[in-house]
């Protein structure tokens, strides 16, 4: 069994980067490997609780955060990304883990692939 981090970086919506990073997470847990699904800058906002998607063409982000979690990918936000992006951690949703920047290099350090989006 591999492991793999897949960081997100950019916002939820306007590019496929959050839906192709939660369908690799997806992809990975499938074939039995260990993901963690690590958000920041921007992409801690794919974690928001609430999202309002019913005037646009767009799918639930929101929704895939929640499969990761119920599926087991181990999905962590960054606390610095979270603030800059005016964001509580109760405005997450439930089960994403909340670290800092070294705990993110010592996740990332112990998998064996890395993927950024």
């Amino acid at each position: 069994m591999g492991s793999i981090s897949i960081i997100l970086r950019r916002p939820p919506y306007g590019t496929v980067d959050a839906p192709e990073a939660i369908r690799h997470a997806l992809g990975g847990i499938i074939e039995d490997m260990s993901v963690k699904l690590i958000l920041v800058d921007g992409g801690v906002n794919a974690a928001r609780k609430g999202q309002d998607i019913s005037n646009t063409e767009y799918s639930s982000i929101e929704a895939g955060i929640k499969d990761c979690i119920d599926m087991g990918v181990d999905v962590y936000a960054d606390k610095t990304s979270i603030k800059d992006e005016q964001l509580e951690t109760n405005d997450l949703v439930e089960g994403v883990i909340v670290t800092n920047g070294s705990e993110i290099a010592e996740l990332i350090k112990g998998t064996d692939t890395t993927m950024i989006f």
